[in-house]
């Protein structure tokens, strides 16, 4: 029941605003914070609760369920232990070792000895929702998901409500509602269109929370759309002169990306038989899937995801919408948006073509050889290009969303080393920059809001006149520097160590490594980074006023202070204590590479 209230107290406040006169603006306003702020204590809930064991686990929920639906449609006592049979085969079976092999319903009904004719509608409907159950509840990531919810949804075509968190989903579900309280609060002073705007908000926040929650590939889709129109209006009604341009070419963007998964999401649900959109079903039959199904898979969903990362050459969308996004909108889409798209390629990429994640599936050199320096080679480009590109910018805003094409890049990386370490510091790298990026974007708010320009060459002097501004501006970017004892260091710490030790991780499972010199190749990124943050810090705090106009800044307001000083704690406190966050992930990811790898030695 908590996901359900996380992910649709939004949507419902969402209705509750759009109900309330226009002119009410202060009810408006508060009805929406109310929202976002039990939202973030529900997420704290579940946070404290997973860590202290979690409730309802996949295995807990779903045994239950399948004896259900056998006892409720299954009369005759043969047949009964026909269908535990086949529960018990599926169990048990190994065939997922071998690349091709049947996991499909069929198969298991041969292996059973169910004859398929000559059930009727209900029992052929139990046994496929056994079969799909079963299969779902002996996926390796099953062993980490709690607060599991499941139910029917269209039973037509066994379409589920099922949802689920485990350590990579709940981080981001309590980045997610952080960041909507603080977004919410920052826009207290937006009076265009009021109640249109923080609706279409709690909109976005139902969306996000309903990507990262969602298990049934179908129901994720919905999420996924949903997220699209709030951002495309946001951008396209409340952005600045080129507002129009920007959320058009971010719509047409997205839209690509979504039409590549619906056809990836359609392949999986007709192949062999499978009749079935449940994510963790799709994992434990995947290492039956052909090499060539694995290849053009890993193909479809990753463009689809890389679009949103966004990954080179695919990144042309973000810093039109960044520029153009009111600043609140410049937020959320950095520190959750971008974030779909790496917890995307996680989910869907790792678990779905594990073949092609050990580095298997070879292509052409062009492309890297294989997969896995497909990935690298392009993490590799975003690191470097991105650092090159947030150097070359005048524009503050320009800057710090090219400084997130870059950072995004380390996900990639981390991703591609396929070690614990390696994939740790690109989980923690995404939940990191989320924190990051959100001040930074803050940061240009505040000051763009008193100068009504963002040219880095027409400030100077800032600091003097704005203490506790440059104060927190300074620990936004020296976090997103790297600096140790800030929360970005230690993820780009563990994606270079990651990278470093791959090609010694698994030689004895044939586990792809990443030579050395990749990890010489992004290393530039590093002086890069330091380079045109240092120098925007010189350009915009230091030296004399460039303008009488600056001394009349004022310092932080209360609102600017409850938005900047929360951020700015936590990029202290995760980068002194890191293992808040990855003692909370690990698990979860250390199996997935583990499953992985296991594919890779049979």
């Amino acid at each position: 029941m908590l996901l359900t209230l996380v992910t649709f107290i939004p949507l419902i406040a969402a209705l509750v605003v759009l109900c309330i006169p226009k002119e009410q603006k202060d009810i408006i306003k508060w009805t929406s914070m109310g929202a976002a702020v039990v939202t973030f204590i529900i997420s704290c809930q579940l946070i404290m609760g997973y860590r202290s064991g979690g409730t309802d686990s996949v295995a807990e929920k779903f045994d239950g369920q399948i004896q259900s639906v056998i006892d409720d449609n299954v009369a005759d006592t043969a047949l009964k232990a026909s269908f535990q049979k086949g529960v018990q085969a599926i169990e048990a079976d190994n065939v997922d070792d071998a690349v091709g092999a049947d996991r499909g319903p069929v198969h298991y009904a041969e292996v059973a000895g169910i004859d398929l004719k000559s059930l009727d509608a209900a029992q052929s409907k139990a046994w496929h929702e056994t079969w799909e159950l079963s299969m779902a509840k002996g996926a390796a990531a099953s062993e980490h998901i709690r607060f599991v919810e499941f139910g029917h949804w269209i039973d037509g075509f066994n379409i589920r409500y099922f949802m689920g968190g485990d350590g990579l989903s709940l981080p981001l579900i309590w980045l997610t509602a952080l960041l909507s309280v603080l977004c919410l609060a920052y826009s207290w002073n937006i009076t265009k269109a009021t109640k249109a705007y923080f609706a279409l908000f709690l909109i976005l926040e139902t969306g996000l929370m309903g990507v990262f929650l969602a298990l049934d590939f179908f129901l994720f889709y919905v999420f996924w759309e949903i997220v699209l129109l709030p951002m495309y209006f946001l951008i396209g009604f409340w952005g600045g002169p080129r507002r129009i341009y920007a959320s058009i070419k971010f719509f047409i963007y997205t839209l690509v990306g979504s039409v590549l998964m619906l056809i990836c999401m359609l392949a999986l649900y007709f192949h062999n038989g499978f009749d079935t959109f449940n994510i963790l079903t799709l994992m434990e039959a995947a290492p039956g899937f052909s090499q060539t199904m694995q290849m053009w898979m890993f193909f479809g969903l990753f463009i689809a995801f890389a679009i949103k990362v966004p990954i080179f050459p695919f990144h042309t969308w973000l810093p039109d919408a960044h520029v153009q996004a009111p600043t609140a909108a410049s937020v959320i889409l950095a520190g959750v948006l971008l974030k779909m798209g790496g917890y995307g390629i996680f989910r869907f990429n790792l678990g779905l073509c594990p073949d092609a994640m050990t580095g298997a599936i070879q292509l052409p050199m062009w492309l890297g050889g294989n997969f896995i320096m497909f990935m690298a080679i392009l993490g590799v480009i975003n690191i470097v290009y991105g650092a090159l590109c947030a150097m070359a910018q005048k524009d503050f805003k320009s800057m710090v969303a090219y400084s997130s094409i870059s950072h995004m890049g380390y996900v990639l990386l981390g991703l591609a080393a396929m070690t614990d370490a390696g994939v740790q510091g690109a989980v923690l790298q995404m939940f990191n920059h989320g924190l990051s990026s959100a001040m930074m974007f803050l940061i240009v708010g505040v000051i763009y809001e008193r100068a009504h320009h963002r040219n880095l060459n027409k400030f100077g002097g800032i600091g003097a006149q704005m203490p506790y501004y440059t104060g927190l501006a300074t620990i936004g970017f020296f976090a997103s520097l790297g600096l140790p004892g800030l929360n970005g260091f230690i993820s780009e710490a563990l994606v270079f160590m990651g990278a470093w030790n791959s090609h010694t991780a698994s030689p004895a499972v044939g586990v792809f490594g990443l030579p050395t010199w990749i990890v010489f190749l992004a290393l530039p990124g590093i002086v890069l980074t330091a380079a045109y943050i240092l120098w925007a810090v010189q350009r915009v705090f230091m030296g004399p006023l460039k303008s009488e106009t600056y001394k009349t800044f004022k310092d932080l307001s209360f609102r600017e202070v409850f938005v900047l000083a929360p951020l700015g704690l936590l990029c202290i406190v995760f980068g002194v204590w890191p293992q808040l966050i990855l003692g909370f992930m690990n698990d979860t990811l250390n199996t997935l590479v583990s499953s992985v790898i296991a594919v890779a030695g049979n």
